[in-house]
């Protein structure tokens, strides 16, 4: 049986207004706490960048690595806490914003270990995506949970899709070696799938052509075939997108126990892990 709220431990008080603090963006001090943490993502990245200039980094490299280190001890500490402020911390750590927030700061570490590994900290800027939650911008999340949704509906189609190319750019890859051979720059059955994989997806490098008219056939083939294959996967998604759209508005709330965001504005219950909303 759940505890009466005023009979909950001081610990379990502090817990939940920990928890106010880190993960609701409703609160003035969820709001307050949020903005700033978004204020120091940004300097954080900008940081990083410079770092990757040549002329700032001779000038002011200490600096820039002593910021990068001060950002990602406080972005540590505010990992913990978030850790700390869920019931279930585990179910959070899993998560993809848990696992966003622990490669915020694994680059910066793992840079003791491999140099230059500290440039990895551009995918901090994955952390911006709470700004709609913070700016209550609740259509834009709502759009959202909405793409996400279709592509996990999608997955199974994309994955049939996929095997699809993969097996066209391999039986491509291989004939046209056979037509071409190493004289004409096709040295091995890889190189000549990468062939095969440039020209299906219409990218078209040029490092590698064919040159006898069979050959051209054969990449005319591919070629055309690439516009059409590049229509499968949109039309999947829009689809999926189509359907997820039928689904309510969710709300900015936060679960208390695994910090599963995306609930449906009437949720009592949350998606993930069932704890009371």
């Amino acid at each position: 049986m759940t505890p009466h709220p005023a009979e909950r431990s001081g610990r379990a008080r502090w817990r939940d207004k920990l928890h106010e603090i880190i993960f609701e963006a409703e609160t003035p001090a969820g709001k307050a706490f949020d903005t700033a943490l978004i204020i120091c993502i940004l300097l954080s990245v900008a940081a990083v960048i410079l770092e990757s200039v040549e002329i700032v980094d001779d000038r002011y490299g200490d600096a820039l690595y002593a910021i990068e280190w001060f950002f990602t001890i406080l972005f540590s500490i505010e990992y913990v806490l978030r850790l700390i402020s869920v019931g279930l911390p585990l179910r959070y750590a899993i998560s993809f914003y848990g696992i966003v927030d622990l490669l915020a700061i694994l680059p910066t570490y793992l840079s003791i270990f491999i140099p230059g590994s500290q440039s990895l900290l551009t995918i901090r800027m994955l952390r911006l995506l709470r700004v709609f939650r913070v700016f209550k911008l609740r259509a834009y999340l709502t759009e959202a949970t909405v793409i996400t949704d279709a592509l996990k509906a999608s997955r199974r189609k994309i994955i049939v899709f996929l095997t699809a190319v993969i097996t066209i750019v391999i039986i491509m890859g291989s004939l046209i070696y056979v037509v071409e051979g190493e004289e004409n720059g096709f040295t091995d059955i890889p190189r000549s799938i990468y062939w095969a994989i440039v020209t299906l997806t219409t990218v078209g490098y040029g490092d590698v052509t064919p040159k006898t008219s069979l050959g051209q056939t054969i990449a005319s083939i591919v070629m055309v075939m690439g516009y059409g294959i590049i229509a499968v996967p949109t039309g999947i998604v829009t689809v999926e997108m189509s359907r997820a759209a039928q689904r309510k508005s969710v709300s900015t709330r936060s679960c208390v126990e695994c910090g599963a965001e995306g609930h449906d504005l009437d949720a009592t219950y949350c998606k993930r892990c069932g704890a009371e909303l």
